[in-house]
């Protein structure tokens, strides 16, 4: 027995896996490569969007658009991909599935594609991890687009559905026996820009080109209420979110949260619409939705995971300030660890084109460098200004001249890390020069810290394309002061539009970003916007019948400020 546990224990201390404590956005999945023509004429990419998380026997289960399968995981950091195609030989398109509904009814998960037709087939499976599936319902004759699947307490089954910007969400209980709807399609919720500022169209939320959607339906019950969550107003905007409506019963009537509930339009990775909700076995909540990227097409996007909860009033809420720097993998906590390398300087093998190196680490992922090859030995570095405690490294891969479609197995990236503290003495930070694994977004937490001013990567092998990055993004915690706390902070809300405000406030120093802080309370600043380089920002995302709330913070490389009291706007 002795010896079993100095095994492990060493184990433990090589792998280094059972010590990691964190995870950053977005999520490192394998995600497919776009399967659509029309979709890749600007370049062969990445996609997927629409999550659907259900938690079965003890693992998670991650479901989202056209990757021909599904992902499991038993703690969130390690994902399995489970290849499956769900569409049978009569069915037609190139959605595999889109936007997909997954539900849990007794001991079984269902599955279910988006669709108009009547010939859609609901599959179940007492085995997922196994990939064993068989049909439940052959042809699911009332269909719906971005379904959604929710089991009562009562053992009760209902269905959501609707993805428009003419009609609502839908909702209908079905059948537990036959699947066959028990009444008609009842109304939920539609939107309501005129009064929630948020729900308003366009990346600057003006609707001056179309008006508003309402998609992508998810409930979740918690004590005695129904929390309809539902997506708005275009996956393609950074300020793409989930609503929620809440009611006494699961076809309401509901009643609007004013705020949206998962929103994240600033920092590196933008937007947190159509997603779900979910509880792990250790009791905390958690939502994944949507990051739009949306520079190859309108659907390039990936995922991201955040804390989120419900408060003493019953307010559901979703935590996304930081949510793009490390997080605890226990409770979604912000680690404390700074981005160290914010617009630094940066030298590089070589560069393709416009794609320029400091691209790389401007905190925007619709920004990428690229080499002029994918060539093993190309390489960038990145210079932190001084040397600091590095804890971790995010390694975000762009798109540059892809040659797959679909969801391919046998995909790997391979590359080096290097560390110095003068840029003449090189050490090992991490070796990835045996990795077998597809890893877009690879997050790598050091086991220990480590001081250093420069960080080097070197390409070994790249899945696709030429090597090109998004983000080099260097986070630990560097050796001065935090910043100063804001001063003046003012927030300007005219007659005019009460749905929008001017923010400004004076410049600190030493900080390089700010996080916003704004909700309906004091003590409920839910919703919270990074700003980079900048003193001021147009919020438009407010319920123009409410006051509101505001705070702020500073950010630099040595932490962050204390923030402000919260401030009234009438």
């Amino acid at each position: 027995m002795r010896y079993t546990w100095l095994f492990c224990l060493l184990l433990w201390c090589l792998t280094g896996r059972a010590q990691q404590q964190s995870f950053c956005n977005p999520v490192n999945l394998d995600y497919g490569y776009l399967t659509i023509p029309d979709f890749s004429t600007w370049g062969k990419h990445r996609a997927t969007a629409d999550p659907a998380m259900v938690v079965y026997k003890g693992d998670f289960y991650l479901f989202s658009t056209n990757q021909a399968g599904y992902w499991w995981s038993s703690d969130m950091l390690n994902w399995h991909f489970n290849p499956r195609k769900f569409l049978r030989p009569w069915n037609t398109g190139y959605d595999e599935l889109c936007a997909p509904a997954v539900g849990v009814v007794g001991d079984t998960m269902i599955v279910f594609g988006s669709t108009y037709t009547r010939n859609f087939t609901i599959w179940m499976s007492t085995d997922p991890k196994a990939n064993i599936w068989k049909p439940l319902v052959d042809s699911f004759a009332i269909g719906g687009w971005d379904p959604d699947f929710f089991t009562d307490t009562d053992g009760r089954l209902y269905m959501y559905n609707g993805s428009s910007n003419r009609y609502p969400i839908y909702g209908v209980e079905l059948s537990r026996k036959t699947f066959e709807p028990i009444g008609g399609r009842t109304e939920m919720y539609f939107l309501e820009p005129w009064r929630y500022g948020w729900q308003r169209f366009g990346e600057n939320m003006d609707n001056t080109f179309l008006d508003p959607f309402i998609e992508g339906a998810w409930m979740t019950r918690h004590d005695g209420k129904y929390y309809l969550q539902y997506a708005a107003p275009g996956t393609e905007f950074s300020g793409y979110a989930d609503g929620v409506v809440v009611g006494d019963g699961p076809l309401g009537p509901f009643t609007p949260q004013s705020d949206p509930l998962s929103y994240k339009p600033g920092g590196f990775a933008r937007g947190a619409g159509h997603g779900s909700t979910y509880q792990d076995p250790s009791g905390n909540w958690w939502h994944i939705s949507t990051i739009a990227i949306s520079v190859k097409n309108n659907f390039e996007r990936r995922l991201g995971i955040w804390p989120a909860g419900f408060d003493k009033d019953g307010v559901m809420f979703c935590n996304t300030a930081f949510g793009d720097y490390p997080l605890s993998i226990k409770d979604g906590r912000f680690m404390g660890w700074m981005l160290l390398n914010y617009n630094k300087p940066v030298q590089v093998s070589s560069t393709l084109g416009g794609y320029h190196a400091n691209n790389a680490v401007d905190e925007n992922i619709k920004t990428y460098w690229s080499a002029a090859t994918g060539n093993k030995g190309e390489w960038i570095q990145t210079d932190l200004g001084a040397v600091a405690t590095v804890r971790a490294i995010q390694i975000d891969y762009a798109d540059q001249d892809a040659g797959i479609v679909g969801h391919q197995p046998g995909l790997y990236h391979e590359y080096m890390l290097y560390a110095s503290e003068d840029g003449a003495h090189w050490k090992v930070l991490v070796d990835k020069g045996r990795n077998d694994r597809d890893v877009p977004h690879d997050y790598v937490e050091l086991s220990a810290p480590v001081r250093a001013r420069f960080v080097k990567m070197v390409n070994l092998h790249v899945a696709t394309g030429k090597f090109a990055l998004s983000g080099l993004r260097v986070f630990g915690n560097g050796d001065g002061p935090a910043p100063d706390s804001v001063k003046d902070l003012i927030v300007l809300r005219t007659e005019k539009d009460k749905r929008s405000a001017w923010i400004k406030w004076r410049p600190v120093d030493d900080a390089f970003a700010y996080n916003i802080y704004t909700g309906l309370a004091p003590d409920k600043l839910y919703n919270c916007i990074m700003v980079y380089d900048a003193n001021e920002y147009w919020y438009k995302a407010m319920d123009k019948e409410k006051p509101y709330y505001f705070a702020i913070e500073a950010i630099n490389e040595d932490g962050v400020s204390v923030r402000t009291k919260p401030i009234r706007v009438d």
